[in-house]
């Protein structure tokens, strides 16, 4: 994860979730669970039934709009108890699902996995958030595009939920320039005038730096952000007040 000045609010997240994206990752994740003939179905039947979600670990609760389309997907309700973004103390109810027994039971296991996953990710966002805070760090914490395949915009969203900021989305988001890009342009100079051409005005450009004469340089040729890469918090902390006391207006963030 990498450290940057992103101040995200908690209330209305769900309105950044388009309706239509929910219900597509929705019928994508039913679809690879049951691509051709439910048998399980044939057991069940139809009858009018209800489950109970139970929360059996502390954490924080995140992706109620991925598990209400899940569910509204196979023709079932979701009642809530508690709100996105809650501290959960085990054991509490969160929530109850009712419908069909046979389209309960198909969505359940994808609404799960879903909810573990989302919950999971903005449990540890909310922890090194506040192990960041306990530093006296005043900026905020950002993740990566290190994401799981297929299940980027329930990570990006976990994060916001845990107080976290989700940096860039993907490679539109910002022009980054990491080490590989820097050995193929034939330097940091080349590599962030080249950037700089590609982003024009919209887009910023950050630059990945190892050392204090790279963040200096790429400072130079134009970077909008530098990401000091595994430095050691003392050392960040000091680099970090030099470039921006530079006449470049420059960011220093930390990656970690």
């Amino acid at each position: 994860m990498s450290c940057c000045a992103l101040s995200v609010s908690l209330t209305g997240l769900a309105l950044l979730l388009p309706p239509t994206t929910l219900a597509a990752l929705a019928d994508s994740w039913l679809h690879e669970d049951c691509p051709s003939l439910n048998y399980a179905a044939l057991v069940t039947g139809t009858a009018p039934s209800q489950a109970a979600l139970w929360a059996k670990s502390p954490g924080v609760l995140a992706g109620r709009p991925f598990f209400d389309a899940i569910f509204a997907q196979v023709n079932c309700q979701v009642s809530w108890f508690l709100p996105e973004g809650s501290k959960l103390v085990p054991v509490a109810k969160v929530a109850e699902v009712r419908g069909p027994a046979h389209c309960l039971l198909l969505g359940e296991r994808v609404a799960l996995n879903m909810l573990a996953r989302c919950s999971g990710v903005a449990s540890s966002a909310a922890a090194v958030v506040a192990a960041a805070r306990g530093t006296g760090w005043a900026g905020h914490v950002a993740g990566t595009r290190k994401t799981t395949p297929g299940f980027r915009l329930v990570e990006k969203y976990g994060l916001l939920v845990g107080g976290a900021a989700p940096h860039r989305y993907d490679l539109g988001g910002l022009v980054m320039v990491k080490d590989n890009h820097v050995v193929a342009a034939g330097g940091v100079k080349k590599a962030v005038q080249g950037a700089r051409r590609a982003a024009n005005f919209a887009l910023k450009v950050e630059v990945e730096c190892s050392s204090l004469q790279e963040a200096l340089e790429a400072a130079e040729a134009g970077a909008d952000l530098i990401l000091l890469d595994n430095f050691r918090p003392e050392a960040r902390g000091q680099w970090r007040l030099y470039l921006t006391a530079q006449p470049q207006s420059i960011s220093a963030t930390r990656k970690f």
